[in-house]
């Protein structure tokens, strides 16, 4: 059981890894930001790193990117890897090159006008650049390698709209792909993905890929799949996993299994939990409308439990879910300090060589939790069984 107030988050926020069952420790990561969110895992040559944003609020320009790593006596101090003072900071990735460049890329919007980010990417110890992509281009989920070592790099776009405001409701969902190692990049548009965001590709073998969206109308998680290597998709289909417009994190496991780590509930089964948008709280003085059109996004219904849902068949059903943590969930504001977000959310998951399960989510906003399983959890655990 996690800590429950932020002053109790705050003060076990010591890196230390400890046993709470068998077969399973838990961390929270150090972090001098009181608001920390959106965590990815990177297994390096190094060891395993989780880089998250932190900084006082989503959307402020405080908001920068940070990195922590996971050493034998625990995680190390949090290290800030960016500082820009007029845009905030967020969705970070990391990605060690075949030929030993260690990048990581984020992106960088003014305020909560995601339809104005910019995408940046920097190699270890250098200046950062910006990647080629039209403005409004984010990612959340990993980069991987075709088999002709070609660079994919899953996003979502956040179209602008003359004179309106941003809400998520002209997103869609598109493929980079890059041939020159990260020099130049084409874009692949998935067909009829209005409302799909946060695209995570787990590779089914050959040229077959599929991939996993989140959702802006807070129904199910959405699946397609391509036959040439991603040149081409299907157009996005209902699983039967539900979403609540929040992050999720899938993984093709060393034993052909996909896992998605997600909150399994969304806004039919939540019909009272809405907020006005996930920037509400910035204020400001933009007097725009908001974009008017596209599909409808669902703000605010729960993020919790935090599970862990596993398929046989590539993804198409996910009849095992699992409960890593479970609380409220509630999410209606995004503020760290005054005690009333309870969201257990944006998993990042990764696996060891040695099969061991590592998790990583935002615990109330507050800090970055980190779960280790081991290798036969998964099947040892209660929810498994039934």
């Amino acid at each position: 059981m996690s800590p429950a107030t932020p002053d109790e988050i705050a003060a076990a926020m010591d890196g230390i890894p400890r046993s709470v069952a068998p077969g399973r420790t838990e961390a929270l990561l150090p972090s001098p930001m009181v608001q920390n969110h959106a965590a990815f895992l990177a297994q390096a040559g190094d060891g395993l790193h989780c880089l998250w944003f932190g900084g006082s609020l989503e959307g402020r320009s405080d908001i920068s990117i940070w990195r922590s790593r996971l050493t034998p006596e625990g995680w190390g101090p949090a290290q800030r890897l960016s500082n820009d003072p007029d845009r905030s900071e967020q969705n970070p990735i990391q990605f060690d090159a075949p030929d030993g460049r260690r990048l990581m890329l984020h992106t960088a919007q003014p305020g909560g006008n995601q339809d104005a980010c910019i995408l940046r990417i920097r190699e270890e110890g250098r200046d950062p650049g910006t990647i080629d992509l039209p403005s409004g281009t984010f990612i959340r989920g990993p980069m991987h390698i075709r088999g002709d070592g070609a660079w994919l790099l899953p996003m979502f776009r956040c179209i602008p709209r003359e004179g309106q405001r941003w809400t998520g409701s002209h997103d869609t969902a598109a493929l980079a792909i890059s041939e020159d190692s990260g020099e130049t990049w084409r874009m692949v548009e998935i067909p009829g993905s209005k409302g799909c965001v946060h695209m995570t590709l787990v590779p089914l073998g050959g040229r077959r890929w599929t991939a996993f969206f989140r959702r802006r109308q807070a129904d199910n998680v959405h699946r397609t799949t391509s036959e040439d290597d991603g040149e081409t998709w299907t157009e996005p289909a209902p699983t039967d996993l539900p979403n609540n417009n929040s992050s999720i994190s899938a993984l093709r496991l060393a034993d052909g299994r996909i896992a998605i780590a997600c909150n399994p509930t969304n806004a039919a089964a939540h019909p009272e939990a809405r907020r006005a948008s996930l920037y509400d709280e910035l204020g400001g003085s933009d007097d725009r409308p908001n974009a008017s059109g596209g599909c409808d996004p669902v703000w605010g219904v729960p993020r919790a439990p935090m599970s862990i849902a596993l398929s046989h068949d590539d993804g198409r059903t996910f009849p095992h879910r699992i409960t890593v943590e479970d609380g409220p969930g509630d999410c209606l504001s995004n503020n760290s300090l005054d005690g009333r977000n309870h969201e257990m959310s944006y998993p990042s998951l990764s696996q060891r060589p040695d099969g061991t399960l590592d998790l990583a989510y935002t615990l109330h906003r507050r800090a970055i939790k980190h779960v280790a399983l081991a290798p036969d959890w998964l099947e040892t655990s209660n929810d498994a069984r039934n």
